[in-house]
Protein backbone atom coordinates (compact mmCIF):
# COMPACT_ATOMS: atom_id res chain seq x y z
CA UNK A 1 0.00 0.00 0.00
CA UNK A 2 2.71 2.42 0.86
CA UNK A 3 4.21 1.91 -2.56
CA UNK A 4 0.86 2.14 -4.32
CA UNK A 5 -0.36 5.24 -2.49
CA UNK A 6 3.07 6.74 -2.83
CA UNK A 7 3.03 6.02 -6.55
CA UNK A 8 -0.39 7.63 -6.99
CA UNK A 9 0.79 10.79 -5.35
CA UNK A 10 4.17 10.82 -7.02
CA UNK A 11 2.26 10.62 -10.29
CA UNK A 12 0.04 13.49 -9.20
CA UNK A 13 3.01 15.48 -7.95
CA UNK A 14 4.84 14.95 -11.20
CA UNK A 15 1.76 15.98 -13.14
CA UNK A 16 1.15 19.28 -11.34
CA UNK A 17 2.51 18.79 -7.84
CA UNK A 18 -0.36 19.35 -5.43
CA UNK A 19 -2.42 17.52 -2.80
CA UNK A 20 -4.48 18.30 0.34
CA UNK A 21 -4.89 19.01 4.08
CA UNK A 22 -7.53 17.28 6.27
CA UNK A 23 -7.87 20.25 8.63
CA UNK A 24 -10.06 21.99 6.04
CA UNK A 25 -12.07 19.00 4.84
CA UNK A 26 -15.83 19.31 4.63
CA UNK A 27 -18.31 16.45 4.74
CA UNK A 28 -20.25 15.74 1.57
CA UNK A 29 -23.27 13.56 0.87
CA UNK A 30 -22.59 9.91 1.66
CA UNK A 31 -19.81 10.72 4.12
CA UNK A 32 -17.30 11.55 1.37
CA UNK A 33 -14.78 14.27 2.12
CA UNK A 34 -13.25 16.96 -0.01
CA UNK A 35 -10.44 19.36 0.79
CA UNK A 36 -10.84 22.99 -0.13
CA UNK A 37 -8.53 25.97 0.18
CA UNK A 38 -7.81 29.07 -1.85
CA UNK A 39 -5.05 27.34 -3.79
CA UNK A 40 -6.24 23.76 -4.27
CA UNK A 41 -8.86 21.16 -3.54
CA UNK A 42 -9.24 17.42 -3.80
CA UNK A 43 -12.16 15.07 -3.96
CA UNK A 44 -12.03 11.34 -3.28
CA UNK A 45 -14.32 10.35 -6.13
CA UNK A 46 -13.95 6.63 -5.42
CA UNK A 47 -16.57 4.16 -4.28
CA UNK A 48 -16.70 2.25 -0.96
CA UNK A 49 -15.81 -0.85 -2.97
CA UNK A 50 -12.54 0.63 -4.32
CA UNK A 51 -9.42 -1.21 -3.19
CA UNK A 52 -7.81 1.97 -1.76
CA UNK A 53 -9.88 4.10 0.59
CA UNK A 54 -8.26 7.51 1.10
CA UNK A 55 -8.63 8.95 4.60
CA UNK A 56 -6.76 12.24 4.18
CA UNK A 57 -3.97 14.05 2.39
CA UNK A 58 -1.72 16.80 3.79
CA UNK A 59 0.85 18.93 2.03
CA UNK A 60 3.60 21.26 3.18
CA UNK A 61 3.89 24.04 2.29
CA UNK A 62 0.21 24.77 1.87
CA UNK A 63 -0.22 26.32 -0.62
CA UNK A 64 2.47 24.62 -2.70
CA UNK A 65 4.98 26.92 -4.37
CA UNK A 66 6.73 26.39 -7.71
CA UNK A 67 10.48 25.89 -7.32
CA UNK A 68 10.18 24.56 -3.75
CA UNK A 69 10.03 21.10 -2.20
CA UNK A 70 6.54 19.72 -1.58
CA UNK A 71 6.02 17.19 1.20
CA UNK A 72 2.96 15.01 0.72
CA UNK A 73 1.52 12.90 3.56
CA UNK A 74 -1.28 10.47 2.65
CA UNK A 75 -3.30 8.21 4.92
CA UNK A 76 -5.40 5.43 3.46
CA UNK A 77 -6.63 1.88 3.83
CA UNK A 78 -6.06 -1.01 1.41
CA UNK A 79 -9.06 -3.35 1.40
CA UNK A 80 -7.53 -6.19 -0.64
CA UNK A 81 -4.13 -7.27 -1.90
CA UNK A 82 -2.64 -5.12 -4.69
CA UNK A 83 -0.58 -7.07 -7.24
CA UNK A 84 1.96 -6.15 -9.91
CA UNK A 85 0.16 -4.65 -12.88
CA UNK A 86 -1.88 -2.07 -10.95
CA UNK A 87 -1.92 1.20 -12.87
CA UNK A 88 -3.29 4.74 -12.88
CA UNK A 89 -4.61 6.80 -15.77
CA UNK A 90 -3.72 10.44 -15.13
CA UNK A 91 -5.17 13.41 -17.02
CA UNK A 92 -3.93 16.96 -16.43
CA UNK A 93 -5.91 19.85 -17.86
CA UNK A 94 -5.42 23.59 -18.05
CA UNK A 95 -9.01 24.76 -18.28
CA UNK A 96 -10.47 22.61 -21.06
CA UNK A 97 -7.08 21.96 -22.66
CA UNK A 98 -5.63 18.50 -21.99
CA UNK A 99 -1.91 18.86 -21.21
CA UNK A 100 -1.15 15.28 -20.22
CA UNK A 101 -2.92 11.96 -20.49
CA UNK A 102 -0.77 9.04 -19.45
CA UNK A 103 -1.00 5.63 -17.83
CA UNK A 104 1.48 4.84 -15.02
CA UNK A 105 2.45 1.43 -13.63
CA UNK A 106 2.01 2.05 -9.90
CA UNK A 107 4.35 -0.68 -8.69
CA UNK A 108 7.08 0.45 -11.10
CA UNK A 109 6.66 4.08 -10.01
CA UNK A 110 7.04 2.98 -6.38
CA UNK A 111 10.22 1.06 -7.20
CA UNK A 112 11.63 4.09 -9.03
CA UNK A 113 10.88 6.24 -5.96
CA UNK A 114 12.77 3.77 -3.71
CA UNK A 115 9.70 3.18 -1.54
CA UNK A 116 10.34 0.90 1.43
CA UNK A 117 7.33 -1.35 0.64
CA UNK A 118 6.73 -2.82 -2.78
CA UNK A 119 4.07 -4.81 -4.58
CA UNK A 120 2.33 -7.01 -3.71
CA UNK A 121 0.70 -4.83 -1.03
CA UNK A 122 -1.28 -6.51 1.71
CA UNK A 123 -4.55 -5.14 3.20
CA UNK A 124 -4.19 -2.66 6.04
CA UNK A 125 -3.91 0.98 7.06
CA UNK A 126 -0.93 3.01 5.81
CA UNK A 127 0.48 6.51 6.15
CA UNK A 128 2.94 7.59 3.45
CA UNK A 129 5.22 10.63 3.48
CA UNK A 130 7.18 11.72 0.41
CA UNK A 131 8.94 14.91 -0.64
CA UNK A 132 9.19 15.98 -4.27
CA UNK A 133 10.76 19.06 -5.87
CA UNK A 134 8.32 21.24 -7.77
CA UNK A 135 9.67 22.74 -10.98
CA UNK A 136 9.94 26.52 -10.84
CA UNK A 137 8.56 26.59 -14.40
CA UNK A 138 4.99 25.76 -13.29
CA UNK A 139 2.99 28.55 -14.96
CA UNK A 140 0.62 30.77 -12.97
CA UNK A 141 -2.51 28.86 -14.03
CA UNK A 142 -5.34 26.71 -12.74
CA UNK A 143 -4.97 22.96 -13.32
CA UNK A 144 -7.27 19.96 -12.95
CA UNK A 145 -5.78 16.50 -12.32
CA UNK A 146 -7.87 13.32 -12.57
CA UNK A 147 -6.36 10.07 -11.30
CA UNK A 148 -8.20 6.82 -11.96
CA UNK A 149 -6.42 3.78 -10.54
CA UNK A 150 -7.08 0.15 -11.47
CA UNK A 151 -5.95 -3.25 -10.27
CA UNK A 152 -4.10 -5.69 -12.53
CA UNK A 153 -7.57 -7.19 -13.24
CA UNK A 154 -8.96 -3.74 -14.21
CA UNK A 155 -11.09 -3.42 -11.07
CA UNK A 156 -11.44 0.06 -9.52
CA UNK A 157 -8.49 0.85 -7.26
CA UNK A 158 -8.91 4.55 -6.45
CA UNK A 159 -10.34 7.78 -7.86
CA UNK A 160 -8.95 11.22 -7.03
CA UNK A 161 -9.81 14.60 -8.55
CA UNK A 162 -7.66 17.63 -7.79
CA UNK A 163 -7.90 21.29 -8.71
CA UNK A 164 -4.76 23.35 -8.31
CA UNK A 165 -4.49 27.13 -8.58
CA UNK A 166 -0.98 28.45 -9.15
CA UNK A 167 -2.29 31.92 -10.02
CA UNK A 168 -0.44 34.69 -8.24
CA UNK A 169 -2.59 36.51 -5.71
CA UNK A 170 -2.49 40.32 -6.17
CA UNK A 171 -3.19 41.00 -2.49
CA UNK A 172 -2.05 39.38 0.71
CA UNK A 173 -4.28 38.59 3.64
CA UNK A 174 -4.21 40.92 6.61
CA UNK A 175 -5.84 38.38 8.96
Amino acid sequence: MRSTLLSLFLVAAAATSVLGNPDTQVSLQGGEEAHTSESWSYDDCGLPTDVIQLEWIKIKPDPPKPGQDLTVIVKGYVQERIEEGAYADVTVKLGLIRLLQKSFDLCEEARNANASISCPVEPGSYTVKQTVSLPKEIPPSKFTVDILGYTADDDDLVCLRMKIDFMKRPFFKMW
